[in-house]
């Protein structure tokens, strides 16, 4: 593909769609040529613009009121950095899944191959939902699905060596690794509210469903105007386990929660978390060098995605 490879001009009544790639995303194999051809087929200009190491998302999208529709296509890390650079400026988002895990690509419930996500650029439809931004020593940045420290963050450290052999499975041989994580005491300021617990990590969600659409705890809504802040008191990730039974038990109506006691969850718009010993960070999949302490804050209505789904269907 190369860069800013608009259609003739004679479709340029129809509508533009922008989109915005990392090469380096997954494995290589995604349908994004594909699905680019099957947008010119259909009679769309579409603008394809690679990303390029130093260059701020920023500056991918300063014309972005001339395009109809925007397409993310990389990771999860790709898709959210693109969506907080187009914050508020009301152009619906396509989150191409073309990363490992595509968490953001599942949490709206999108189709994996070219002819489908075609089809949700072509249907139109979209849901205003809301974003995440941390703060780290003065830095901001922002998330779609969730910011976390601790034995979440240690995991996709972990997993980082083997997601080119392995795929989404990597996460799964990183989470039993961290059977007896480190635990230490977190230091929170809930919506400025001082909150201290010992535990493995804070996880703070705005989608709420981890892969293969499994939720990782129940109440999370990615358009509420609020976070879901989750304690993890447990002193292991199986312990964790429970607590997704309790889960999925609420998705579909089985009943009441038949385990507690490992997960504390709270909402809050705003969030700052310190550790008593630093803790690596991630947010949406991607770990970064810093560590605690930081700070979140909900951006509501931050961004609109297209998908097929309606808003029921991105609640735990």
């Amino acid at each position: 593909m190369t860069a800013d490879v608009p259609t003739p001009s004679s479709a340029r009544a129809a509508p533009r769609v922008l989109v915005v790639f990392n090469p380096k995303s997954g494995s290589g194999d995604s349908e994004l040529p594909q699905f680019i051809q099957l947008l010119r087929e259909d009679g769309m200009d579409v603008v394809e613009r690679e990303l390029q190491k130093d260059t701020p998302m920023r500056d991918y999208v300063t014309d972005l009121d001339q395009f109809t529709y925007l397409v993310g296509a990389g990771g999860d890390g790709t898709v959210s950095s693109l969506a907080y650079a187009a914050q508020y400026k009301n152009v619906p988002m396509l989150a191409f899944p073309a990363g490992t895990a595509n968490l953001i690509a599942q949490n709206l419930d999108l189709p994996q191959d070219a002819a489908g996500l075609a089809a949700i650029i072509r249907d139109g439809h979209s849901l205003r939902v809301d974003m995440g931004e941390i703060e780290v020593q003065g830095e901001k940045s922002g998330f779609c699905m969730l910011a976390g420290a601790g034995a979440d963050a240690s995991m996709i450290r972990d997993s980082e060596d083997l997601k080119d052999r392995f795929g989404a499975m990597a996460y799964v041989m990183s989470a039993m690794k961290q059977l007896n994580p480190k635990k230490t005491t977190f230091h929170l300021k809930i919506d400025g509210q001082p909150r201290e617990f010992e535990g493995i990590g804070v996880m703070i969600a705005n989608f709420g469903m981890a892969n293969y659409r499994l939720p990782i705890t129940s109440d999370i809504s990615p358009s509420d105007g609020r976070f879901t802040v989750i304690l993890m008191k447990a002193g292991n990730i199986m312990r964790l386990l429970p607590n997704l039974i309790d889960s999925v038990r609420a998705k579909l109506n089985l009943g009441d929660p038949m385990f507690s006691g490992n997960l504390e969850t709270i909402e809050a718009r705003t969030v700052e978390v310190d550790a008593a010993e630093p803790f690596p960070l991630q947010y949406d999949g991607e770990l970064h060098v810093e560590t605690t302490p930081f700070k979140a804050r909900i951006l509501p209505g931050a961004i609109r995605f297209l998908t097929a789904a309606k808003r029921d269907d991105l609640e735990t």
